[in-house]
């Protein structure tokens, strides 16, 4: 697999990973709006009225998730995989001594063509730490020293 596949790849993964996470979020304020609408007042006026508050508070808390899963697929549509060059930035994969590193969401260990990468985003310590660097370039983190071996 060559290396425009592999990026790709990790990049399909990441979006898969947002849709799924936006089609739980989704399923979830279409439940607390069911309830909202079919929540029927009771004998008990208060009761009533600290379930629909709770409701809101839900359906609020979900509406901040749907917020962030819109910022990471906006993250993701400015991911350009075709640019290979230094220095690191959204969309670099980077070979370290210690790993490799797709900058874009964080999202995990992913392993591709029996590779394991770690999907960061940039704003992670260690996304943070690789932003700007080039080959050659090194880092430490956690007490581990990273060389920077290739840029992708």
């Amino acid at each position: 697999m060559n290396i425009e596949d592999i990026k790709q790849k990790l990049l399909d993964e990441c979006h898969e990973y947002v849709q799924r996470r936006l089609q739980r979020i989704q399923g979830s304020i279409a439940d607390i709006q069911e309830s909202l609408t079919t929540e029927t007042k009771s004998t008990a006026g208060d009761k009533h009225e600290t379930g629909r508050a709770m409701l809101q508070l839900e359906r609020e808390k979900a509406g901040k998730q749907l917020a962030e899963v819109q910022r990471l697929q906006e993250i993701l549509y400015k991911i350009d995989i075709s640019s290979t060059s230094a220095p690191i930035h959204l969309g670099s994969l980077v070979m370290t001594s210690q790993g490799n590193y797709f900058l874009s969401i964080s999202i995990g260990k992913i392993a591709v063509d029996n590779q394991s990468y770690l999907v960061i985003a940039v704003n992670s310590p260690i996304g943070k730490l690789l932003l700007g660097k080039r080959i050659g370039d090194s880092f430490s983190f956690n007490g581990n020293h990273f060389g920077i071996i290739n840029i992708l």
